[in-house]
């Protein structure tokens, strides 16, 4: 009697086993991985956190949410290509068009080949490739958009500038009168290059590269780039600079979280609540420049632990700053809630269907105001997370205001977090040296966007690849669905309530 054929998960272990902490990497043959690129048809419950590439294989972060394993799984590019993904994950597109525009890697199958991050400006094409190819010169071809169809169906284009300090992106609507019927985003403006300058660096050199990815999850990238490189090369951070690591972490929220309570009222014509938050907001800026010297702490996370302890008076001034978020949040919360114009605004607009949240891994607020509840601090978590109680928010509304309410709750949550992380701060030092170590590791976060992600491989101590992944990787997909079927005056406000990173994005 024959075997019926493997399944996903069973393909994913047929692969042949590569060292990487704190997950093996199965690497697949190609007819194995275009097996498996088919099989995740069936598997639903094998989320894809991540895609990406380096010059000869291209990779996949994989979280079984049945087991809650996770699975580093590569392919060695064959003639230049490899089975597209996103046929049956379609938030594998931008990530297989970005591996194309970085690395030259062909996805066979795609269901969307067009460029990404690559608008026909730089020197050479596939800059991240063995061999990559100078361009001619001249002018760029034109940025080719999805056909419009439809009666009395017209195109509002906004951006790449905008008006006001906003970071550029493109944003084209297809709308019959007010009402829009698709979004198509161009992203790619804020394109620096980063992974390349990352590469033959030390990783203590290399991250500075990481804290700047986007600079308002400074401190959550530069962890999870510190934790990948510890698991590269074997180092274990010290307990006070893991604690203060997530001290920082939880500042970073909090600061966030109190700027986009202020900021998505504000979209609605409420500046009351923007004028409030953003007190708040700056309150626990300053807070953390007494704490830590720097008000956005960028720099002061690195591999093997932190750059500074904490300063003389530093856990008072947080405490003085979350007393006083204590004290006006909940009329702030009263005032929201009561204010009839504001929810009309809110309360059912931008909704995101909780089944495409799932599909696409959304993380952070944007997945769990839609009913995702993954949180990188238990899922698989680290440290000194595993040693702390915290709730993490779930909603099913999806909409601008479950976004919302899901920041107010994560704010009460991180207070309760910084105050019993300052209560019982461990002694000793705060860092330790890597050793000049070669290997390949893996490194996460959690962010206030959402779970962050980090690879590296090391060749005797310098970076020989890495990628970084931000939670927006795989949120600005679904805002296109969210603002589907509202009015062109509600993008600002659906926008703002997913906060998508461009730079976090753009690489």
């Amino acid at each position: 009697m024959n075997a019926g054929p493997m399944n996903a998960r069973e393909l994913l272990r047929a692969g042949r086993s590569e060292p990487c902490s704190p997950w093996p990497r199965w690497v697949l043959t190609p007819e194995q991985w275009h097996a498996f690129a088919a099989a995740l048809k069936d598997e639903p419950a094998l989320a894809l956190l991540g895609l990406w590439a380096d010059t000869l294989h291209v990779h996949a972060l994989l979280h079984d949410e049945t087991e809650e394993a996770f699975f580093p799984v590569s392919v060695p590019v064959q003639d230049g290509g490899y089975a597209a993904l996103s046929p049956v994950r379609p938030a594998a597109a931008w990530f297989e068009r970005m591996i194309r525009d970085l690395w030259g890697h062909r996805a066979e199958g795609a269901r969307d080949a067009r460029p990404w991050l690559d608008f026909g400006l730089w020197p050479n094409a596939a800059p991240l490739s063995a061999r990559p190819q100078p361009r001619a010169g001249g002018a760029p071809e034109e940025p080719e958009f999805l056909p419009v169809e439809g009666h009395d169906t017209h195109v509002v284009p906004v951006g790449p500038v905008h008006a006001g300090i906003i970071e550029p992106g493109h944003f084209r609507f297809s709308a019959q009168g007010e009402m829009i019927g698709r979004l198509e985003i161009r992203l790619g403006f804020l394109h620096k290059g980063t992974l390349s300058l990352m590469r033959s660096k030390s990783p203590r050199a290399a991250a500075r590269f990481a804290a700047r990815l986007s600079g308002d999850s400074t401190v959550a990238h530069s962890s999870a780039f510190a934790r990948a490189a510890e698991a590269a090369s074997g180092t274990e951070a010290p307990p006070r600079g893991v604690a203060l690591r997530a001290v920082m972490a939880e500042l970073e929220r909090l600061a966030n979280h109190l700027g986009d309570c202020g900021a998505v009222p504000n979209d609605a014509a409420f500046a009351f609540l923007l004028a409030r938050f953003g007190f708040l907001r700056e309150t626990m800026l300053r807070a953390a420049a007494a704490a830590f010297g720097h008000r956005l702490m960028m720099d002061l996370v690195v591999p093997g632990g932190v750059a500074v302890d904490m300063l003389p008076g530093g856990a008072e001034a947080i405490r003085a700053a979350l007393a006083i978020v204590e004290a006006e949040l909940p009329e702030l919360t009263r005032i929201y809630e009561d204010t009839a114009s504001l929810t009309d605004r809110v309360v059912g607009t931008g909704k995101l269907a909780p089944a495409l949240a799932r599909a696409f891994a959304a993380g952070g607020f944007v997945g769990r105001a839609s009913g995702r509840a993954f949180d990188a601090r238990r899922t698989p978590g680290y440290p000194p997370y595993d040693r702390l109680t915290f709730e993490v928010p779930v909603l099913e509304a999806g909409d601008v205001d479950a976004r919302l309410r899901i920041r107010l709750a994560e704010i009460e949550a991180s207070i309760g977090l910084i105050r019993a992380l300052l209560a019982d701060l461990p002694g000793g030092m705060t860092s330790v040296a890597l050793p000049l170590a070669s290997g390949e590791g893996i490194g996460w976060a959690e962010g206030f966007r959402g779970d962050i992600w980090h690879w590296i491989r090391l060749d005797a101590g310098q970076i020989a690849a890495v990628f970084m992944r931000d939670p927006s990787w795989l949120q600005w997909p679904l805002l296109e669905s969210a603002i589907r079927g509202n009015i062109v005056a509600d993008f600002p406000l659906c926008n703002k309530s997913f906060n998508c990173s461009y730079s976090g994005h753009d690489l």
